[in-house]
């Protein structure tokens, strides 16, 4: 379910003088509409310039994966929005992001946008979690969907973001933005670009040139055909469960696509 959203002046008062302490004076904002997972989330307009603030109840079920975005907001390339600061304040916890406007990515074939994504993916690839940072690890997080004897294949020490619908992208300046950090994951390279072909074919992409794009970097290009098929199966299953769940257009044509992709790939065992 959404989390209801508020504007920054329905915070308790404590909290709003936190978030002032580390911007200085707020002169006037404006409530976003987009998202569903932050009970806060405005543009600031400050004494020390705009900030963009989301954050959630401490007490929420969710907060946890803000606390992730938090945790994980050093280690991002700059292909990704700034975190200035991370408070938590009369119940809130609050995140400071750096403004991005932008629109969000058109991943159609032929888009403009596609070499602009591929270069924030790139950037993304060389990044490595830390063993001590407290992230889900990707074997863990699709262990239900994967048979146990391929789950070493999800293993890795590379930064993932998973995610990769358009809305998590935004298009700004000539550079794709990676955005929505709530769920960071710990594991192989090769399973950002996979995710990211998944996308491509709900975008309008065959298969086989969803496949040639994710080529393109060398974690997938290099990985196991056993490897990619494991994930791609996983993928399917996760999506299934998914739409079994939820008659939403969108979860089922993604859910198909998976399937399709599962084939594919199952062929070049």
């Amino acid at each position: 379910m959404p989390i209801p959203r508020i504007a920054f002046e329905q915070l308790p008062a404590d909290a709003r003088r936190a978030v002032a302490d580390k911007t200085g004076t707020v002169h006037h904002t404006e409530t976003m509409t987009g998202g569903m997972n932050s009970g806060i989330a405005s543009v600031l307009h400050t004494g020390s310039g705009p900030v963009f603030v989301k954050g959630i109840p401490a007490d929420h079920h969710q907060v946890d994966a803000q606390r992730r975005e938090a945790a994980v907001a050093p280690l991002l390339p700059a292909s990704c929005p700034r975190l200035h600061w991370h408070i938590e304040a009369a119940g809130w916890s609050l995140l400071g992001y750096e403004v991005v406007h932008g629109r969000h990515a058109d991943y159609a074939p032929g888009s403009a946008d596609l070499p602009l994504v591929e270069a924030a993916l790139t950037e993304l690839q060389a990044v490595t979690a830390p063993a001590d940072l407290d992230i889900k690890e990707a074997a863990d997080r699709w262990k239900n969907y994967a048979l146990p004897d391929v789950l070493h294949y999800f293993r890795g020490t590379a930064l993932l973001h998973t995610d990769f619908a358009p809305d998590n992208i935004l298009i700004t300046g000539g550079r794709a933005r990676l955005v929505d950090w709530a769920w960071p994951t710990r594991g192989a390279a090769w399973l950002d670009p996979g995710a990211l072909a998944l996308r491509l074919m709900e975008a309008g992409h065959s298969v086989e040139d969803a496949l040639r794009f994710a080529d393109r970097f060398p974690s997938w290009h290099d990985a196991e055909a056993r490897a990619l098929a494991a994930f791609s199966m996983a993928s399917a299953a996760l999506w299934r469960e998914i739409s079994e769940q939820s008659p939403a257009e969108w979860k089922q044509e993604l859910a198909s696509h998976a399937a399709l992709l599962a084939d594919y790939l199952a062929e070049d065992r």
